[in-house]
């Protein structure tokens, strides 16, 4: 079995269970392969050891059985950059805070692992969604996928864009905002929620348009079929805007085209049976906490 790690090392919070992670696959007998950096990071810590047979990489093929993500939910977002469509299941250990995704906690560690050993999981199928522009700006050529969302906004003013947005080439409208979230299913507990935009269930055939801020009031977030092709135009007082896909950031001129549309292939997130995306809700956003229920 080959096992990819990935992670951003912070000693304070990471330190144990990243210790707790390689001596158990240690035990385990599993082929074990690090992200170079993370790799790197780690060799300037003196209390975590390395076993000698663990091997760096610095791109993923299909041969790997699993991506395991150590950090928060953006941790998992620039793993999935390495799955992209080899439809290698990734399953992430929270060392961060919230934790939508990274459902794994430090002190659950090892039953996790038993279970996964154990084959006592499943594979939650989560849709992606693709960029592309007109003129070709070549910044997406290789990672022009998001797992979470693809949003533009403003860059070096204060003052609102405009977003024109089209829907299968039917005009929708024009929002004037600080700028406008195109969210997939599972990007829908992110930055899509803090910008009052709903939660949608992990299978749904959906994503959801958020406005960031917007200043005609009655723009509101809209439920669209995962099958709509979105396109974007974008206008201002400067002449460039900002484009994220998930933790990626490019610039592009006003005269720039997006077109946005699901992406051809899932990721693969791994689960554990006893895990749901209602226990989630009810643990990290406290639904049912109110004494009233």
């Amino acid at each position: 079995m080959r096992i990819a790690i990935y992670g951003q090392f912070y000693p304070k919070n990471s330190e144990r269970p990243v210790q707790l992670l390689f001596d158990s696959l240690k035990k385990r007998r599993v082929d074990v392969f690090i992200e170079q950096h993370f790799f790197e990071a780690i060799q300037k810590e003196h209390d975590v050891v390395l076993d000698s047979s663990f091997k760096v990489f610095e791109h993923l093929d299909k041969s790997f059985d699993l991506l395991i993500s150590i950090g928060g939910d953006g941790t998992i977002l620039r793993s999935a950059a390495y799955v992209h469509d080899l439809n290698i299941p990734i399953v992430g250990i929270n060392t961060g805070r919230l934790g939508f995704l990274a459902t794994i906690q430090k002190e659950n560690l090892e039953l996790a692992l038993d279970d996964i050993f154990n084959g006592k999981y499943k594979i939650s199928e989560r849709s992606a969604i693709t960029i592309s522009t007109d003129p070709d700006t070549g910044d997406f050529d290789s990672l022009n996928f998001a797992l979470n969302e693809i949003a533009v906004s403003r860059k070096n003013t204060t003052s609102m864009i405009t977003v024109e947005t089209f829907l299968n080439g039917e005009y929708l409208t024009s929002y004037w905002a600080d700028g406008l979230i195109i969210s997939t299913p599972t990007g829908s507990t992110g930055y899509s929620l803090s910008c009052g935009g709903p939660v949608i269930m992990p299978e749904a055939d959906n994503f959801v348009i958020t406005p960031i801020a917007p200043h005609n009031l009655n723009a509101r977030p809209l439920i669209i079929p995962d099958s709509t092709k979105i396109q974007l135009r974008v206008s201002g007082r400067e002449d460039h805007f900002l484009v994220s896909l998930d933790s990626r950031l490019a610039s592009l001129h006003n005269d720039t085209i997006i077109h946005i549309k699901k992406a051809a292939f899932n990721i693969k997130m791994l689960e554990l049976k006893h895990e749901s995306f209602l226990e989630t809700l009810r643990k990290k956003l406290l639904w049912g906490e109110d004494k009233r229920n």
